[in-house]
């Protein structure tokens, strides 16, 4: 499998991977720049040139992985037989820069109820990296005529028809999926506040409406559906951003497609913050001990490589 075909692959099955890319040689080496391996939790695909670099390489990216690392990376190899190396000795001459880029799992955003706003929401979403779903219980409203605006998204557009339950799309939806409920029935509404409430594995939960129809429905979820009120807290409503007042769909669509982004973003500070206190792998560091002929010294770095939000560089040599 080729190294573009495993990235599809690993996005088509939303799991995480690395992509990892000889940047530059110098001197000797087992492949030239360019060359490109790429690291799943269980698989890889590719080769950077086998021995102790791969095998290093790949340690860290599943170590980047289980992370959920976003920075990249850069790894730089000495490549001598005065190197002490966990993975055995390669002693080409030459030195190997090595980039490793995670593949993130792609944010999914399900909307129920694909009407005006609805619509006009799919058309901003539509321009992200992200899996969308749309879900409709009406027929002419997912009419293929009518989603050809979303033809060349960037987003991976997902169609469900479903006349009798929507709420049973709820399930089949990837884990931390974003879910809007925006349908043009209010019994078909509180049916999905309900069942979000019943679905473990989803992220957000957001509820276009009035105040007054989120005091029915917060009734009737803690009365007639037993939760508790840690559990209807979990739905956002209303939604967007409250400094915008335009109720025209177009208007609205913009305001809870920033609202959602700025959630976006707090989920990315959140784990920057949870990460930032992880230390880093001490195996890895033992690799970058060099065995010290003519006063050599320990070169295993973990500096930052340029300005911020460049890749780190990890030396070893």
């Amino acid at each position: 499998m080729t190294w573009f075909a495993a990235v599809a692959r690993l996005r088509a099955r939303r799991e995480a991977g690395v992509l990892v890319t000889v940047a530059t040689v110098r001197g000797h080496a087992p492949r030239d720049a360019g060359a490109k391996l790429v690291v799943g939790r269980t698989g890889t695909w590719g080769s950077i040139g086998g021995g102790n670099v791969e095998a290093v390489t790949i340690d860290r990216a599943r170590e980047m992985i289980a992370a959920s690392t976003a920075e990249p990376e850069l790894m730089d190899f000495a490549l001598n037989d005065k190197v002490t190396n966990r993975h055995g000795v390669q002693c080409c001459g030459g030195t190997v820069t090595v980039l490793l880029e995670p593949l993130p799992v792609v944010r999914a955003v399900a909307i129920f109820g694909v009407g005006h706003v609805g619509m006009e929401l799919a058309r901003v979403l539509a321009r992200q990296d992200l899996d969308l779903h749309l879900i409709d219980s009406r027929s002419d409203i997912l009419a293929e005529e009518r989603l050809a605006v979303l033809a060349d998204a960037v987003a991976g557009v997902r169609v469900h028809h479903t006349p009798l339950l929507p709420e049973e799309v709820l399930d089949a939806l990837p884990r931390g999926a974003h879910v809007l409920i925006m349908t043009h029935d209010h019994a078909e509404d509180a049916a999905l506040c309900d069942a979000a409430l019943r679905t473990a594995h989803l992220g957000s939960i957001g509820l276009i409406g009035s105040a007054a129809k989120w005091v029915r429905f917060r009734k009737r979820l803690l009365a007639e559906g037993g939760h508790d009120e840690a559990a209807v807290a979990r739905i956002k409503t209303p939604i967007g951003l409250a400094d915008i007042t335009g109720k025209d769909p177009a208007t609205i669509a913009v305001s809870v497609a920033a609202d959602l982004l700025r959630t976006f973003e707090a989920e990315g500070s959140e784990a920057d913050e949870h990460h930032r206190d992880v230390p880093v792998d001490a195996a890895i560091d033992e690799n970058a001990h060099a065995s010290g002929e003519g006063g050599s010294r320990a070169a295993g770095t973990n500096t930052a490589h340029g300005s911020h939000g460049s890749p780190h560089l990890k030396t070893v040599v």
